[in-house]
């Protein structure tokens, strides 16, 4: 298996699907795989004794209503805090034991989880189910440099450079890609900055990257964008992405 096999359009799951879930616990990604999703997208911190936890926030304050840093706090008391409906804080170990088929495209979020995240995915040998990456470039280049064999996508200094060669006109063969990087990730716009324009998507086509937007939500958003040429939509509501690319791509027959 390689990440991106298979049919295009994607639906990446943003954290899971949270309708009846919290986000990022193992009921959102279960309801995820349910609704049809193709890539769980998630992200990673360490825990105080080091183990890898799937969370976005470097603090609880959002997501579990109380002061302190993820950081602060065990593996098992982590697990044991309550983010809605009964569920905890997972570890990346424990979605890759539940989901042993699944794919996931995993943000490291600090440069001291590189290590043992590269643990965990060499422990449980789930290279090729795996796009890493981060917005920050030393996080990102250390973690491939450890896994060679793990796909990732731009990181925040990249799409900054590709944006910058579309604005100037810039030949597309001054825009180096690392070998690894297989897609470029992308919101629609930053800091009022259109991003996905058709400048862009050529650049990526000829880079032979994919192109997956984030986060996207509202159906007519999802349409518009793969009409467009997106490859890939990164969504709170896999939910409604997967019922859109029916109506969109009905010849496909997507797993």
């Amino acid at each position: 298996m390689t990440f991106l096999e298979g049919q295009y359009p994607r639906v990446i799951a943003h954290r899971g699907l949270a309708l009846k879930h919290a986000e990022n616990t193992v009921g959102a990604f279960e309801a995820a795989v349910e609704s049809g999703a193709d890539i769980l997208e998630t992200d990673v911190h360490l825990s105080k004794d080091g183990s890898v936890i799937v969370a976005h926030d470097p603090d609880l304050v959002r997501v579990a209503g109380r002061p302190g840093l993820v950081s602060d706090f065990s593996e098992r008391q982590l697990a044991e805090m309550d983010l809605g409906f009964g569920e905890g804080f997972p570890t990346l170990d424990r979605l890759l034991r539940r989901f042993p088929d699944a794919k996931f495209n995993v943000d490291l979020k600090t440069r001291a989880a590189v290590e043992p995240f590269v643990e965990v995915i060499r422990g449980h040998g789930a290279e090729s189910r795996i796009l890493a990456t981060s917005f920050d470039e030393p996080t990102r280049q250390a973690t491939v440099n450890l896994l060679p064999d793990v796909v990732s996508s731009t990181s925040q200094s990249m799409v900054i450079q590709a944006r910058l060669r579309t604005w100037l006109g810039l030949p597309m063969e001054t825009w180096s890609v690392p070998p690894e990087v297989v897609a470029l990730q992308i919101p629609p716009s930053r800091y009022g900055v259109a991003l996905v324009t058709p400048s862009m998507l050529r650049l990526a086509k000829r880079k032979s990257l994919e192109v997956h937007v984030w986060t996207i939500n509202n159906p007519e958003d999802m349409r518009r964008l793969w009409t467009m040429g997106v490859h890939g939509i990164v969504t709170d509501r896999s939910d409604l992405a997967v019922e859109v690319r029916g109506e969109l791509f009905p010849e496909l027959t997507l797993g």
